[in-house]
C-alpha cells in the first residue's frame, strides 16, 4: 500500500537543480571564471566485449558518426560526442536527450550499453582565470601545451573524481568540462565555488537545470 505522505507524480530535476544559481559569486567586477550547467544531455557508457571493439566501433560511426577514440580524448560529430573512458570504454554524449534511448538500440548487444543520463552532473568553465581555479585542486597540468583542445582525462578535482576534457576554446580562452557522479554534485560545487570565488565567476544555471534531470 502506497504512504500518504509519497507524491502521485514526480517531477524530474536538473543534476545542477537546487545547487546552482543564476548570478555571480565571489568578489566583484569582471568574471574571471564562467560556469553553465549541461543540463539535458543524453549520456552512455559503452564497453567494449572481450572479443574486441571492431563491431561497436563501426556501429557508432555508422549510427552517430563517431570515431571512438583510442587514447584520451573526445570526439564529436554535429550532434554527438564520445568521451575516452579508460581502455575498451567510452561515454556517447548527445546534445539532445530526445531520441536518445531509441538511437542507443544501433549499439545494444555490441557491447555493455548503460543509459546514464540522469546519474550524472556537467559543468562547462570557461574565462580567463578557469585553468588558475582548476589547478587549485586538480593534480594534471592544464598547460595548453600539456592539455590540449579535444584532450579528455579522468582524475579527482578537490578529491572527487571527474571526468574531464577540454572543449574548443572560446572568446576568452580555454573552456573545460566536467562530468561527475550526480550524488557528488552538491560536494563538487562546494570546492568549486570556493575555487572560483577570489577571481570573480558568472554562475549560469539554465534552463535545464531546474527542469529535466
Amino acid at each position: 500500500m502506497a504512504d500518504a505522505a509519497t507524491p502521485a507524480n514526480w517531477t524530474p530535476r536538473g543534476a545542477w537543480a537546487g545547487i546552482l544559481q543564476d548570478g555571480h559569486l565571489g568578489v566583484a567586477g569582471t568574471p574571471g571564471v564562467r560556469i553553465a550547467a549541461r543540463d539535458g544531455l543524453g549520456i552512455a557508457s559503452l564497453i567494449a566485449p572481450g572479443t574486441g571493439a571492431a563491431a561497436l566501433t563501426a556501429a557508432v560511426k555508422a549510427r552517430f558518426g563517431l570515431d571512438l577514440p583510442t587514447k584520451p580524448a573526445i570526439s564529436h560529430s554535429a550532434t554527438h560526442a564520445a568521451v575516452w573512458a579508460g581502455p575498451g570504454q567510452w561515454l556517447l554524449l548527445a546534445e539532445n536527450r530526445d531520441g536518445f534511448d531509441d538511437a542507443l538500440q544501433a549499439v545494444v548487444g555490441l557491447g555493455a550499453v548503460a543509459e546514464q543520463s540522469s546519474g550524472r552532473a556537467v559543468l562547462r568553465l570557461s574565462g580567463p582565470k578557469a585553468r588558475e581555479a582548476l589547478a587549485k585542486g586538480c593534480m594534471l597540468d592544464l598547460h595548453p601545451a600539456a592539455f590540449p583542445v579535444g584532450m579528455a582525462a579522468l582524475t579527482s578535482i578537490g578529491h572527487i573524481g571527474v571526468h574531464l576534457w577540454r572543449a574548443e576554446d572560446g572568446p576568452e580562452g580555454a573552456v573545460f568540462e566536467m562530468m561527475v557522479a550526480r550524488s557528488m554534485a552538491g560536494s563538487f560545487w562546494s570546492w568549486l565555488s570556493g575555487a572560483v570565488a577570489e577571481f570573480g565567476c558568472q554562475v549560469v544555471a539554465t534552463e535545464g537545470s531546474t527542469g529535466r534531470g
